[in-house]
């Protein structure tokens, strides 16, 4: 019996990582070779999540409880991009999780639009950060004396206020335009969460202005940052290699290695999936691109960052010492 909401709308139903069972050994494989799929699956993500959750509080708490990293403008983005790495895999991981536990698929559409809400919001947060934290870079090394003046706390602010707003009216537009569109009965989402695109192609009515919205102003976003990353690290790199010495020229780029690799798997996966025409769109095969930028870099986020990062590791040492002198009181 299908079931509806206090609006009239009936609700949706997320056939999950393939939209064909049978297909579903093939995307576990990815991952694993045995056969308990939904058991196993529930166990990877929920082990996935968790290490997102654990990673990126740690790097929060490190950061926000030392006073060096804390007053470092690098370090304040950080924190901010591991509270938007929780957010945003928290916005689709929980409800996929509770369908695999239960076996119950269904999604109101309110709660649909809530949740393609807020995984636009956080991602087109996380893109304007990962351009800030560029930016960042760029300025230390091209201006290492001034580094402080030009990117002083209020600067920081409101570099981080106008990431946050500008992602929020972008997904408002997103989310009031798409709750106007009719889908004709089709309840079926081939996708684990309410994103975008599914919902587009669903979709059976007047639908050309979330296209164009999604292409041009989604389009101009992410491409735009992306632009300003790369003309960022394009000056990076010739400074650096204007340095004297090779151990300078080592330090500058280990500045930049963490920031990098996380650029390089948040947009490679990312754009491969939403940057083509709707026509294309193909539910199994992007779904494997949407976990790699909504689970697994998340994820890797607080490792890429800790493990080859001596501040980090440092503040943890002084994190650890400050626990164990207070126990021994």
């Amino acid at each position: 019996m299908e079931t509806e909401n206090h609006t009239g709308r009936p609700d949706f139903l997320l056939v999950g990582l393939s939209s064909r069972p049978e297909q579903e050994g093939l995307l576990l494989a990815l991952f694993l070779t045995l056969p308990e799929q939904e058991g196993l699956l529930l166990a990877l993500f929920l082990t996935l999540y968790l290490l997102n959750l654990l990673g990126n509080l740690l790097i929060i708490l490190l950061i926000r409880s030392d006073a060096q990293l804390s007053s470092t403008p690098m370090y304040f983005f950080l924190s901010h991009l591991s509270f938007v790495d929780i957010c945003f895999t928290s916005t689709t991981i929980p409800k996929m999780l509770h369908n695999l536990r239960v076996g119950r698929k269904n999604i109101t559409f309110a709660g649909c639009m809530a949740q393609m809400y807020f995984f636009i919001a956080f991602a087109i947060t996380e893109n304007f950060l990962l351009g800030a934290m560029a930016l960042d870079r760029f300025v230390a090394i091209r201006q290492p004396l001034h580094y402080f003046l030009l990117m002083s706390p209020l600067r920081c602010h409101l570099m981080v206020f106008v990431a946050w707003a500008l992602a929020h009216l972008h997904s408002f537009t997103h989310t009031v335009l798409m709750s106007g569109l009719s889908f004709c009965g089709h309840r079926h989402i081939p996708h684990f969460f309410c994103d975008f695109q599914p919902l587009v192609v669903m979709a059976c009515s007047q639908k050309r202005l979330s296209k164009i919205l999604s292409f041009y102003a989604g389009g101009t976003i992410v491409v735009g940052n992306v632009i300003i990353i790369l003309i960022s690290y394009a000056f990076i790199v010739q400074t650096v290699f204007r340095l004297p010495s090779a151990q300078g020229r080592g330090k500058a780029f280990q500045t930049c290695a963490s920031h990098l690799t996380v650029v390089v798997l948040f947009y490679s996966s990312a754009i491969g999936v939403y940057f083509r025409p709707l026509s294309s769109y193909s539910g199994d095969k992007d779904k494997v691109a949407t976990v790699m930028y909504t689970v697994v870099t998340p994820m890797l986020n607080p490792f890429i960052y800790s493990l080859r990062n001596e501040d980090m590791k440092a503040a943890l040492r002084r994190a650890l010492e400050k626990l164990r002198g207070s126990r021994r009181m």
